[in-house]
């Protein structure tokens, strides 16, 4: 399939989603959304003889025409069970082929000093807030699938924290996917913490079966003054599932940050996320641990925006490549010229499994100031055969030997996980999923 009859494919479905809309089609943010898809004809997909795209090439997701889930489908709550936590499941946010579902959420939070809901719901219930700043963070200029979720933008997640306010409950956001067809959900939350408060986000994506499907997801993150947020993303998809990530946080004064990204499924991954510190005395904290098997492709990138002085970021990311899988890591930070007394570190360490996997690793770091203290680096290996010898020679199985040190290697990344049942989850399935591996 040509990638012109692909556009157009997605630019005619953009006509029959207009019509969709009724009420929706008079608000102001339905000319952002026109202005989206007038963009995404210009831009078209990215290929690579695109710079950010270079070692990520999209053919293999335009040979399918992805479609626009109609209805929510009927899904058992039971299948919950393996998504939740036991002790988390008091504020769950469901989606299912990117449609809200009230029925399997269950949100008690909501209140004057938080609102957690369906962007499709806020549209309508908080309008003047959601529109205060829905956009006005990411920008889809230059990128394609931001733009295409821009012009398909109906439903995601809005959570709102007002000023002073500590959210002690984590909220879980849970996408599922389910379906004989395939679908594509552009995905769209938009997360909002005021002044001094704090707020726990988990965010899991999950598959009912092996079908191929398109996520794209876009992400806007404001975090005001003193403001702090833990944000966890964990990503264990179809082994034939395209997933495309574009995240925006927006930092103000004495704000903190802390998200940890984890890719475990997905055939082909992309995670965008971009960080910018607005202002003095910000902190930044960003780590990501991804597992490729089989044939997978998991990028990510990255880029950190020092705008404003005495501001911290500390950056980890490590992967695990087996068989034929391939691995990006493209992280930028720069530091702009008023942004002195700035302290950047970044670093990234991949364990190759065979000579059939590969990664293009492009650590980047441009400094406009000259009272820094920036460091950057990435380093790719294997398993130290000393450690391996030094477990089997104490009657450890040479199975759980090798999980044991896999594990080891990416330790210092889940330790950042500040939910301990997440924590352990993670740690666990892990684990089998290291032990799976090593017997096939």
């Amino acid at each position: 399939m040509e990638i012109t009859d692909i556009k157009q494919w997605y630019i005619s479905n953009f006509e029959l989603f207009e019509e969709s809309l009724n009420g929706s089609r008079e608000t102001p943010f339905h000319e952002v959304r026109r202005s989206a898809i007038s963009k995404f004809s210009e831009l078209g997909f990215p290929t690579p003889r695109h710079e950010e795209w270079k070692y990520t090439n999209v053919a293999p997701m335009l040979e399918h025409k992805f479609k626009l889930p109609t209805e929510v489908a009927k899904v058992p709550k039971e299948v919950l069970r393996d998504f939740t936590f036991d002790t988390l499941k008091e504020n769950l946010v469901v989606f299912v082929n990117g449609l809200f579902s009230e029925e399997l959420s269950n949100i008690a939070l909501n209140s004057d000093d938080i609102i957690v809901s369906s962007l499709r719901n806020a549209m309508v219930n908080h309008a003047d807030l959601v529109y205060k700043h829905l956009g006005r963070y990411v920008s889809f200029e230059d990128e394609s699938f931001t733009a295409l979720n821009t012009a398909f933008t109906n439903d995601g997640t809005f959570i709102f924290v007002t000023d002073n306010k500590v959210i002690a409950d984590p909220i879980h956001l849970i996408y599922i996917s389910d379906g004989d067809t395939e679908l594509v959900s552009h995905l769209r939350n938009l997360f909002i913490v005021g002044k001094n408060s704090q707020v726990k986000i988990i965010e899991s994506f999950h598959s009912l079966s092996d079908t191929t499907y398109f996520n794209n997801l876009v992400t806007e993150v404001f975090v005001d003054e003193c403001a702090i947020i833990d944000h966890i993303k964990l990503q264990e998809e179809s082994i034939n599932a395209f997933h495309i990530s574009n995240s925006q946080v927006q930092q103000e004064r004495q704000s903190v940050y802390r998200t940890v990204n984890i890719d475990l499924g997905g055939g082909l991954v992309r995670n965008n996320l971009n960080v910018l510190l607005n202002d003095e005395h910000c902190e930044s904290h960003l780590f990501g641990f991804f597992l490729g098997q089989g044939t997978q492709h998991i990028d990510n990138h990255t880029f950190i925006d020092h705008a404003k002085p005495h501001c911290f970021s500390n950056e980890l990311y490590k992967g695990i490549l087996d068989d034929k899988a391939r691995g990006v890591f493209n992280g930028k930070i720069i530091v702009r010229p008023d942004a002195q007394k700035t302290n950047a570190l970044q670093s990234n360490k991949t364990l190759l499994l065979t000579d059939d996997a590969s990664i293009n690793a492009k650590p980047q770091l441009e400094i406009f100031a000259d009272d820094v203290k920036c460091t950057h680096g990435a380093t790719i290996g294997q398993l130290d055969d000393e450690a391996m010898f030094y477990l089997r020679a104490r009657g450890i199985g040479e199975e759980m030997a090798g999980a044991m040190l896999r594990h080891a290697f990416i330790s210092d990344v889940l330790e950042n996980i500040k939910i301990e049942e997440v924590r352990e989850r993670m740690d666990a399935h892990i684990i089998e999923r290291f032990t799976k591996a090593l017997k096939s």
